[in-house]
């Protein structure tokens, strides 16, 4: 059987070390692709959008620290594998209650990766039959439950929002408007990035512009012109393009 090659992501604030660390993984033969993120927000980002065999982390980093991106990590339905890092063996004990399968101290050396990355291998060996080809055809259906990371303006962090708690979102040039229940978010993307993730789970584009979750429509207003207006839970109101209120039809119906 060939052994699955694994997808890491490497997570550290400090750059020396993350290019460090994501060098020696390059170099492994086990390591397919690495990516880098320098804060924990921009890996809840990256994560959320892809799907990872193992992420190595630094535990201390500012704002979200490597034990909470961790938390975060394990309510996933299928996490990746935590391998991590840090100058400190103080932090060991704590790393290992969010079920890490390793402890890597700085400054990590190719022979203590190469242990890790055997650990990650055999954890992903042994999931469950058909785990890693259900990865492979839809890296980012297996996200949660499902989440979709957008920005929280207002104080300037990263939001996980859950897909049931979304109401719509709005293209917004390079950005989504998204609607949810606590709130309203930007997030930069396409909506037909978020209708290959949501649309089988009652998402749907019912204009260029809009992409809505039919679960938390209130009401369907018909307009004279052959359009529609939905209404939501929130006050809000997204147009029906003319080709597409007969699928709309269909799916509230079906």
């Amino acid at each position: 059987m060939t052994e699955h090659a694994l997808s890491v992501l490497a997570v550290d604030d400090e750059p020396p070390a993350l290019d460090d660390l994501a060098r020696i993984l390059r170099a492994s033969a086990r390591v397919e692709d690495v990516e880098t993120a320098a804060s924990g927000q921009e890996a809840i980002l990256k994560i959320s959008r892809l799907n990872y065999d193992a992420v190595f982390l630094d535990v201390r980093m500012p704002e979200l620290d490597g034990l909470e991106l961790a938390r975060v990590l394990r309510a996933l339905n299928r996490p990746p594998a935590l391998v991590f890092v840090s100058a400190f063996d103080t932090s060991a004990v704590a790393t290992f209650e969010v079920r890490a399968l390793d402890f890597l101290m700085k400054p990590v050396t190719p022979q203590r990766v190469a242990e890790a990355l055997d650990r990650v291998s055999s954890s992903v060996a042994s999931d469950e039959p058909q785990a890693h080809t259900d990865r492979l055809e839809s890296t980012e259906r297996d996200r949660s439950d499902d989440v979709l990371a957008v920005d929280n303006v207002r104080d300037r962090s990263v939001r996980l929002l859950s897909r049931g708690s979304v109401l719509y979102a709005m293209a917004y040039g390079d950005y989504l408007r998204v609607f949810a229940d606590s709130g309203r978010y930007l997030t930069r993307g396409t909506l037909s990035h978020v209708e290959r993730r949501f649309g089988a789970h009652g998402f749907m584009r019912v204009h260029r512009q809009y992409l809505v979750n039919l679960r938390r429509i209130v009401e369907v207003r018909p307009l004279a012109n052959g359009t529609a207006l939905l209404v939501f839970e929130n006050g809000g109101s997204v147009p029906v393009a003319r080709r597409h209120v007969a699928e709309l039809r269909r799916r509230l119906r079906s």
